[in-house]
């Protein structure tokens, strides 16, 4: 369903304390509250390729499932496993998998948005950002965008949950540093578009859709895992 909706997208293109507001802009989906940590994320782990060669047609191959299922007990060896073939694609898959590099956690900030849908029709693709304002500084403000994948039922809350390399600001000024409150910024919710299972559309007028069609393409440009949201 997910690679569905993403692929409908893509059709389309061609915490400490801190002071928080939200803005849904006349938007069907609701802000109900939202927050941010600090997070390690470990990517899921690479697919070890299986070359190696197939395994010896033998005669207890034949009725194998069938003896598995009626007559042998829990956890029974397959036979394939002692032939010379199948002795052989296991030493491969061992070397394959010493081989093959696999991803090393990653550090970075969790977003979670809890969002309530208002309308009268499914959500299926929501675009959101969460604004950090300097409040030292209020020319200095910092947007982390996300895609989201979605299935919310009209008057159903969900919890938008994305990860990001990215923290609150790439520079904080002098000011900031030496504030002794802890509110170093003003927190703020935006959704910029949703994207319904008619096919109807609400976006935000500030919002430009082609700003972001590159990114859209390069959050997308992989296979979409378990995760609910992608940074932009």
């Amino acid at each position: 369903m997910r690679t569905l909706l993403l692929l409908s997208l893509l059709l389309s293109l061609v915490s400490p304390i801190q002071t928080q507001s939200n803005s849904d802009e006349g938007s069907a989906l609701a802000v109900r509250g939202f927050k941010w940590t600090k997070s390690r994320q470990t990517p899921e782990k690479l697919e070890t390729p299986n070359n190696g060669p197939a395994a010896a047609m033998i005669a207890a191959n034949k009725n194998y499932e069938r003896n598995r299922r009626s007559l042998d007990p829990a956890g029974a060896r397959d036979p394939n496993q002692d032939t010379v073939d199948g002795r052989s694609a296991a030493l491969e898959r061992s070397v394959q998998e010493s081989r093959t590099p696999q991803p090393k956690p990653v550090d970075g900030f969790a977003y979670r948005v809890k969002v309530q849908n208002t309308s009268q029709k499914v959500v299926e693709i929501v675009f959101f950002e969460y604004q950090f304002k300097e409040i030292a500084n209020p020319t200095t403000v910092a947007r982390r965008q996300f895609l989201c994948a979605v299935n919310i039922k009209p008057d159903k809350e969900r919890e938008l949950q994305a990860f990001s390399s990215l923290g609150p600001s790439d520079v904080v000024s002098v000011n900031s540093l030496s504030n002794k409150s802890g509110n170093l910024f003003e927190e703020r919710i935006v959704i910029n578009r949703v994207e319904y299972a008619d096919g109807t559309i609400w976006q935000r007028k500030d919002w430009n859709f082609a700003e972001v069609r590159l990114s859209i393409a390069r959050a997308t440009g992989t296979p979409w895992g378990a995760e609910m949201c992608r940074s932009l």
